[in-house]
């Protein structure tokens, strides 16, 4: 994700917006804090997360039906009364 001054925003907004239109995520700062992130409307939380370098995809696919599956000796109610101090 490309970084750029609030000063490049506002001289260049239409050539920057293009680019954001196209997919681009661009990182905006002021007096150089970061100030806010332009990213497409249509791109997800997770789709904006993997762009910034924040997620990676599996290395490989796991089946979650070959995990063994847990058992209490108490039922989900008696858990939640007892998460919620009710006994």
């Amino acid at each position: 994700m490309e970084t750029i001054p609030h000063r490049d925003l506002r001289n260049h907004s239409s050539e920057i917006l293009a680019r954001v239109s196209a997919g681009e995520s661009i990182a905006v700062t002021n007096h150089g804090q970061l100030a806010a992130i332009i990213s497409p409307p249509t791109s997800s939380p997770l789709e904006q997360a993997r762009r910034a370098g924040r997620v990676r995809e599996p290395r490989r696919r796991v089946d979650l039906t070959t995990i063994r599956r847990a058992r209490l000796n108490e039922s989900s109610a008696e858990v939640l009364a007892d998460l919620r101090g009710d006994r």
